[in-house]
This record gives structure tokens, sequence and C-alpha cells, in this order.
């Protein structure tokens, strides 16, 4: 089992996320290239389409093949790692496959926060605790669909959050474009590392999809997300949005 030092922690809390190398096996890796291609094939972007392209597989009550994927590769224990001790992860509800198709020259003008609009249906929004990105694909190349994000912003949205209220989540004509506030960004980076990696990233972290530079050839660039909440981050999600490290370790 990969074990997350703690320099990897300091680097998560300074930063807002961290690439971990080698979490998963050649097999694991062929196994999600395989779900994708299935769910892909059962739900194809149109023939001339490039750039991004997203399905969002829900588990329901039984088992499903993307959470199986979640559960052998032992992501549950390894976001663990980076949370309170005291915290357990809870079952994601659901996947985002997320694939960029090229060539895709944009380069995005700004972030977005997840789970805004919409958000849930009892008008909270849709807050979690990290994004776990399973990498199906090589990332090692700058500009090949890599994710791109704005380190510590994760801290400066939590004292925005801190100085206008949690709330102000749910008012997003607040934080147009984006939606994201409008915060010190700082420059961003492009999320590196070869297949097999998972990245974690802080809700709060602003990130955005990267251009694709390559050829129809090369393929597209392949990753499963996975939204995660420490158990109780329901019932506390103002306090961990306005104190954004409360669930770390």
């Amino acid at each position: 089992m990969v074990t997350i030092t703690n320099e990897v922690r300091t680097e998560f809390r300074q930063h807002g996320f961290v690439v971990i190398p080698d979490v998963l096996t050649v097999d694991q890796i062929d196994a999600g290239r395989d779900l994708v291609a299935a769910k892909m094939e059962a739900q194809p972007p149109p023939d001339d389409h490039v750039g991004p392209y997203s399905l969002w597989p829900r588990f329901g009550a039984g088992d499903h093949p993307l959470l199986d994927l979640y559960r052998h590769i032992g992501l549950e224990a390894l976001a663990g790692q980076l949370l309170r001790p005291d915290l357990a992860v809870d079952d994601p509800q659901f996947a985002q496959i997320a694939t960029t198709i090229p060539p895709w020259p944009h380069r995005p003008g700004g972030p977005h926060v997840d789970g805004l609009t919409p958000g849930e249906a009892d008008g909270r929004p849709g807050t979690f605790s990290m994004l776990a990105g399973v990498w199906l694909t090589d990332h090692s190349q700058q500009h090949r669909g890599n994710l791109w994000i704005w380190p510590g912003t994760h801290l400066r949205f939590g004292q925005y959050l801190a100085e206008h209220g949690a709330d102000a989540l749910t008012r997003v004509d607040e934080m147009n474009p984006g939606p994201y506030p409008k915060i010190e960004l700082g420059h961003p980076t492009q999320a590196l590392g070869p297949a097999g990696s998972v990245l974690f990233a802080h809700y709060l972290l602003a990130h955005n999809i990267g251009t694709h530079e390559g050829r129809p050839e090369d393929g597209r660039r392949e990753t499963i997300y996975y939204r995660l909440r420490a158990a109780g981050h329901r019932d506390r999600w103002r306090t961990v949005v306005t104190e954004p490290l409360t669930e770390f370790s």
C-alpha cells in the first residue's frame, strides 16, 4: 500500500493538491480504461467533437464497476491518510469520466469551484472534502489535457468565505465568471505525472480543464474523478469551507 508522508501532507495543506504516483497497477489501469471505453461507446460524443467530454455515472444502491475500481485501488485508505485520524471517508455516490479529445488549443481563462450549479436538492451547495482524480493516461507532458491548478487558492478562498459567510457559496452571481470569487489567484500550474497516478485536490482549490495540443492519433486524455467527503461533512460544511484545513491531518 502507498504511504503518504508528513512532507506530502504539508504540501497538500500549503498548495491544496498533491499527485501520488504509482498507485494503480498496470492491470488496474487497463481495467479502468476498459470501463471508460465501454461507457464512451454507450454514450459517445459527436463524431467531430474535440475538447472536454464527460460522463457522470451514478452508483445507486447496488454495486457498480466504477465503485468497484475505487475500492480495488484502495482510494478510501489512501485519501484517509490526508484526513484527520478520527475521520473516515464516505463512499462516493457517483464518478465523473473526464476526457479531453485532441486537438483542443484552449487555454482556460480562469478557474471554477465544483458543486454550485446546480446545488443539492435541499438548497445547500454541493461541497465535499477533496477531489480524487485517477489518471488512466499519461500526464507527464504539459498541454495534454492536464488539469490547471492555482496553488494555495484553497486557503484564500477559505478566507473569503470566513469574511463573507459560508452561504456566499450559494450566491453564484457574486462569483462570476467561473464561478470563483475575485481573490488573488497567483500563477497556475499544470498537474503532471504518469498514468497510474492519483491527484488529490482540496474542494476549494481553483482549477480548470487545460488545453490538449496533441494530435488526434495521440488519443484522448482519460481521468476518473471521485468527489470524496469525510464522514460528517454535510453537517459541518459551513465550518469546513471557512476553516479549510479543519478536516485534514
